[in-house]
């Protein structure tokens, strides 16, 4: 962990907001039958795992899971030095008729999840579509707003939020990084 790194959610802080957002959206769907939940590339898709587990165990049926990478979707694309790490999609259900819950590890500009629910169209029309984040930082430069916040975080533009998730990184937690630091550690 880097010295000028602040960590603001802790293992038990992770595990504590997935499962209350997986209550939330078990309260604001009260038909568990149309629920279907899909992560974004790559830290998403895993919480999107851990979300999708605690909901069919709350709500006892099956639900379906996906997960989106939204690489080429995003409008950025063209003016980002590297080319985009392509992960694949796994949507291997109809979205249409269901209320899709697409789930990030951070909501920053908008911009991820607009690529995400243009990606997820791709693959049908859902009823709905709704916005899950474990850390929601602000700064918005489109119009959206999630449905479901595990932290919400106030930041400067000049700082960075990483989140880490054991799958990958070993350990659950989210921190506040200045932006120099972030560049410079990855």
């Amino acid at each position: 962990m880097m010295e000028r790194e602040k960590v603001v959610l802790r293992e038990e802080d992770v595990g504590r907001a997935m499962v209350r957002i997986a209550h939330e959206v078990a309260e604001r769907n009260p038909d568990p039958g149309v629920l279907a939940i899909v992560g974004i590339h790559r830290r998403g898709a895993f919480l999107a795992q851990r979300l999708h587990a605690l909901l069919e165990e709350l709500v006892g049926v099956p639900i379906p899971l996906g997960d989106l990478d939204i690489g080429f979707y995003r409008d950025d694309v063209a003016r980002r030095p590297d080319a985009p790490v392509v992960h694949a999609s796994h949507i291997e259900f109809d979205p249409g008729g269901h209320t899709v819950v697409v789930v990030d590890d951070v909501l920053y500009t908008g911009r991820t999840a607009r690529a995400a629910i243009e990606a997820l169209f791709d693959y049908g029309r859902p009823e709905r579509v709704q916005l899950a984040v474990l850390a929601d930082r602000g700064h918005r430069e489109l119009p959206i707003r999630p449905d479901y916040v595990g932290k919400n975080l106030p930041t400067s533009r000049r700082e960075h939020v990483r989140v880490r998730v054991s799958e990958l990184d070993g350990r659950d937690e989210v921190a506040i990084v200045p932006a120099v630091a972030a560049e410079v550690g990855g």
